[in-house]
């Protein structure tokens, strides 16, 4: 008999494995999955894996697109839903090592989702009704030794029962909800799969109501007066104290006053100092707007790079709402691992140096985690952005124990004939911080030059500046993620999936975020017919009541019979506006594919228009006049293809953009004749000796294949002709080829 620890995933149960034995781990493989024998102390242990979510909600009998529905059950979820069929696997050797078993600990993660992933597995696969529980916020040897010597003799109840509240919420909203908008298009004679959620409705109304607060904005005009001025050859930059002028006439007034003027004196100069103090440290939410700022990558690529950093105990715990680094994380063991990697020893020095060590918390607690930090374990090698992720977070922690940055803002008043202009200027005096932030710190450095009261400046030029107010701007995926907590809306960590699915269900399109029709018709129709749906207030409500479910506040049973009461008396009311629901959404769904799948007029007929089409073999595009015009395009297979809005400069064919999955998009055009993805010169001869077979050149990377010239829809390239075991390429001069060798030859 032997002690069974279940891990979330395979990466932890090695880790687990290797800190606990007191040997050396016994890996051993069943149906193609790993698990590990260990020995500590007098014990025996064998540490397995589930692979996330090893079961899922389901009906517990289908009756078709029948709504409202709440019989549900959890099933394994290799048999109800496509893609998972591979966990079966991965459940198998758990109820297999389960029989042998006379103990279990429970070492997912330890968030509301990792308990309900070791809950499940305990009743269903081991059959037992609790288990004991590792608590953890990284995966380094010391803190795994220490969490398995203080495990827990019980889960955490609070936190299962909140997870799998919240599980049952989820479902109960998202189907009942999807379901019948699916079923009103249906009604109007149209079909398309519709969806929406507890969380996902009331974020796409704040999307859309900003949408409409552009649309519906009236700018009003407005005009400043600038001054250029310099003093002993030094510019500076002031505006007109009055700032807006709302009336030009009285613009007018005030500038003809300076006319003529050649110089101005500083009526005052005030200097004030202040301290700024250390960033807090990063919580989940912080992390995924910075990322975005710094470095452009999506809120979702940040959380599943920062998760890989997590697995390979190189950062803590990265799904945590915590601002605050407490003591016993061992803030000297970290330091000392990261003073060993030359990139951060210099910083690490100057901090140790200082007399006590105390980051500056800020006021958001975690009950589970602590805020995110580096281990100190150095990373062997990183991909670049698993490398910046990894940078930014390592540089924000070394930041937090910094001193304060001490600024001087410098402002004068400048007199020109009784009109008074102010400049504004701000600088670092000592650095603090910022030292151990760089190249992060976003700050303006506007230094003015030395004035005293009463000295006179030279005006280069006073000019009255028309303006006009400005719309709100739309939201950004890291700023919509802010929002999203700011209202309580949403966890940390499904929050970026939720903006996801509001994109794949051409509900919003674009950077910034826009709402398509397709998602202001919906809001519009909900917000007539069924208002609860995109109630922001009653998803606030229910998120309160399972905060109150894991602190032992609220009973899991009420609040899902209260959940069940408000859907029932939604759904009545929906019902009774079905079909002019759902002829006012399918009129708003041709409308946005429509717009969604127009690139531009045909570059041959110029009558029709290219659109995006999907045949037997996949999408293409085409005229839209056909079988007038059979004017037809290939498009790349493993690409979004989005309209770029504009025409090719060369050849004027419509210029669409090719995304893949963390690449840069690629903007290419449909024309494969265009001049633009031939090569000419010394490099084009070249690839004709190449592709004739008259040069010869060796795969760099493999060293097997041979270096051939192919084709695809964005130009000619250079690539292995061993793919796809050998996926190297290699571009051409002046040219713009693919960034995968494996795109067909258009």
């Amino acid at each position: 008999m032997y002690e069974l620890i279940i891990t979330e995933k395979p990466a932890a149960a090695q880790k687990i494995a290797e800190s606990l034995t007191d040997g050396k781990a016994i890996k051993e493989v069943n149906q193609g999955v790993a698990y590990y024998k260990i020995t500590h102390g007098k014990k025996d242990i064998v540490v397995t894996c589930a692979v996330g979510h090893l079961y899922g909600l389901c009906e517990r009998q289908k009756k078709g697109w029948t709504y409202p529905m709440f019989d549900i059950e959890w099933k394994p979820v290799s048999e109800n839903v496509r893609g998972s069929e591979f966990t079966k696997k991965y459940l198998n050797t758990i109820k297999k090592l389960a029989k042998g078993a006379n103990e279990y600990t429970v070492a997912t993660d330890y968030d509301q989702e990792g308990e309900v992933i070791g809950l499940n597995v305990i009743r269903y696969a081991c059959g037992k009704k609790d288990a004991y529980r590792m608590k953890f916020s990284t995966l380094t040897k010391d803190e795994l030794r220490e969490a398995y010597s203080k495990k827990s003799k019980h889960l955490d109840w609070g936190q299962a029962e909140a997870g799998e509240t919240r599980h049952f919420l989820d479902w109960y909203n998202g189907i009942n909800y999807s379901r019948a908008l699916t079923a009103s298009i249906k009604s109007s004679g149209s079909f398309k799969i519709m969806s929406t959620g507890r969380v996902q409705g009331p974020s796409l109304k704040i999307i859309v109501d900003r949408e409409k607060e552009i649309k519906a904005f009236v700018p009003k005009p407005f005009w400043q007066i600038r001054m250029d001025a310099n003093f002993k050859q030094q510019k500076m930059e002031a505006w007109h104290v009055q700032d807006k002028f709302w009336d030009k006439k009285e613009a007018e007034k005030s500038i003809a006053k300076t006319k003529s003027q050649k110089e101005a004196n500083a009526d005052e100069v005030e200097r004030r100092k202040f301290d700024q103090m250390p960033p807090f440290p990063f919580d989940l939410t912080s992390l995924q707007i910075e990322a975005y700022r710094c470095f452009g990558i999506s809120p979702k690529e940040t959380l599943s790079i920062a998760q890989e950093l997590y697995t390979s105990s190189f950062i803590s715990y990265p799904r945590t709402s915590s601002q605050q680094l407490p003591e016993s994380i061992g803030y000297k063991k970290i330091f000392d691992g990261l003073g060993k990697q030359a990139k951060y020893a210099a910083s690490v020095k100057l901090l140790t140096a200082k007399k006590s060590l105390k980051p500056n918390n800020g006021k958001k607690t975690d009950p589970a985690h602590p805020a995110l930090y580096p281990t100190g374990i150095a990373p062997n090698e990183l991909e670049a952005k698993e490398a910046k992720i990894y940078d930014i977070i390592v540089k924000r922690f070394m930041a937090t124990f910094a001193e304060n940055a001490v600024r001087e803002t410098m402002t004068v008043d400048l007199n020109c004939n009784n009109e008074i202009f102010i400049t504004r200027g701000t600088r670092t005096i000592e650095k603090g911080w910022h030292k151990f932030y760089e190249p992060y710190v976003k700050l303006e450095e506007i230094e003015l030059p030395d004035l005293r009261q009463g000295q006179k400046v030279n005006i280069g030029k006073i000019e009255l500046l028309s303006k006009e107010t400005q719309h709100a701007k739309r939201y950004t995926p890291a700023s919509i993620i802010k929002e999203l907590e700011r209202r309580n809306l949403g966890t940390k960590a499904t929050r970026s999936e939720i903006v996801d699915t509001l994109f794949n269900r051409g509900y919003v399109k674009g950077t910034p975020i826009e709402a398509t029709q397709l998602g202001v018709s919906t809001i519009e129709t909900l917000e007539k017919y069924s208002p609860k749906i995109i109630d922001e207030e009653l998803t606030r409500h229910f998120e309160l009541e399972m905060e109150g479910i894991r602190e032992g506040k609220q009973k899991k049973d009420q609040v899902l019979e209260e959940a069940k009461e408000a859907i029932t008396k939604i759904l009545i009311d929906f019902k009774k506006h079905q079909k002019e629901i759902g002829t006012e959404l399918s009129k708003a769904n041709k409308e946005t594919q429509d717009e969604m799948s127009f690139l531009g007029i045909c570059p041959i007929c110029k009558l029709g228009n290219i659109t995006m089409r999907r045949g037997k073999f996949g999408a293409f595009a085409a005229c839209n006049k056909y079988p007038d015009c059979k004017t037809i395009f290939s498009i790349p297979k493993n690409a979004l293809i989005k309209p770029a809005k504009k025409e090719c400069e060369t050849c004027k064919y419509p210029m669409v953009l090719a995304i893949k999955k963390g690449k840069q998009p690629l903007e290419f055009c449909l024309n494969p004749k265009c001049s633009t993805k031939h090569v000419a010169g010394e490099a084009g001869e070249e690839a004709k000796a190449i592709a004739k077979g008259e040069i010869k050149r060796k795969c760099p990377k493999c060293n097997e294949g041979d270096i051939v010239l192919r084709s695809s829809i964005y130009g000619k390239f250079y690539a292995c002709n061993k793919f796809p075991k050998c996926r190297y390429t290699e571009k051409l001069t002046n040219n713009k080829p693919s960034d995968e060798a494996k795109e067909p030859s258009s």
